[in-house]
């Protein structure tokens, strides 16, 4: 949202504003409010659009192959292509060696926070990561940006690396 502002308020409150729409985040007792606000179109007679995005909630129960193929999914489909590119290269050397509780932390730190750009500036070390995401996990992919082998990163892996006899 270029051109758009964001406003501390100094009671653990941020404003958004700019280009005619605002969006008000109060962060109480470690909850954010997350959701997408903008433009609605000029033909729906409102002046906003808001989307809820829905909390994360773990998944105690799911089977870790379901697990295994969610998190290679939403690895590939971030909505921009930076983390496209790097989660997903991430997902297809990493996933199928995680534990269970390693699979939960990549879960919750693809998921949880409602900003992409966040995931990739802590994985690339250009901003600190919070406290609640600082795990082994967080330090496989910050090891893993830093391409220490200096591969060619330039789109997402083919699928066809599924269907090949495991290494």
């Amino acid at each position: 949202m270029a051109g758009d502002l964001l406003l501390g308020l100094g009671d653990g409150s941020w404003r958004i504003s700019g280009g005619g729409s605002e969006l008000l985040v109060r962060l109480s007792g470690g909850c954010e409010l997350r959701g997408y606000r903008g433009d609605s179109p000029s033909d729906s007679g409102k002046d906003m659009l808001e989307i809820p995005l829905p909390p994360w909630q773990e998944r105690p129960d799911e089977p870790l192959p379901t697990k295994r193929a969610r998190l290679l999914y939403e690895s590939r489909k971030r909505g921009m292509l930076e983390n496209c590119i790097l989660l997903s290269l991430f997902a297809k050397e990493n996933l199928n060696r995680m534990s269970e509780r390693q699979l939960n932390l990549y879960d919750r730190l693809i998921n949880e926070p409602s900003n992409d750009w966040d995931i990739y500036y802590w994985a690339t070390e250009a901003k600190p990561t919070p406290a609640v995401f600082e795990n082994e996990v967080m330090a496989m992919l910050r090891e893993f940006a830093k391409n220490k082998k200096r591969e060619q990163r330039l789109r997402q892996p083919d699928l066809e690396y599924l269907f090949e006899p495991p290494r």
